[in-house]
């Protein structure tokens, strides 16, 4: 299985989705003009890795500085297809990165992480900017 990387524009994040190292990472802005077809390559390929996957553990980074309300659902998708896959044995870590600066990124991750009760879900204040 290969890697899946998009990379970002001044309205999308970039995503790596890595099947080796087992780390889906997420960063930047999310607000493009249709976040299902954005999105839509990233649920399929980790449908795939899911499926395939032996019993390594899957780690979780998202750095979202800003997202809108359909990035959101998106979100919430790619939270819910995670989920299924901790009903079904796997072990996932969910890393929030945020701003300490940004109220709004904490209480979305907290928001986020108590929806998503099946996810090892942790909330990590980025370092301070000098």
């Amino acid at each position: 299985m290969q890697d899946l990387i998009i990379e970002a524009t001044k309205s999308s994040p970039r995503i790596q989705l890595n099947p080796v190292t087992h780390v889906l990472d997420i960063r930047g802005e999310s607000y493009p003009e249709n976040a299902t077809k954005f999105y839509a390559p990233v649920f399929a390929w980790l449908g795939r890795y899911l499926a395939e996957l032996g019993d390594e553990p899957v780690t979780v980074n998202l750095c979202i500085s800003y997202f809108n309300s359909s990035s959101s659902k998106a979100l919430m998708n790619l939270f819910d297809q995670l989920e299924d896959a901790c009903r079904a044995g796997r072990r996932i870590s969910v890393f929030w990165y945020y701003d300490p600066d940004n109220e709004t990124a904490l209480e979305c991750g907290e928001e986020f992480r108590e929806d998503a009760r099946e996810l090892q879900f942790q909330l990590v204040a980025l370092p301070a900017q000098p």
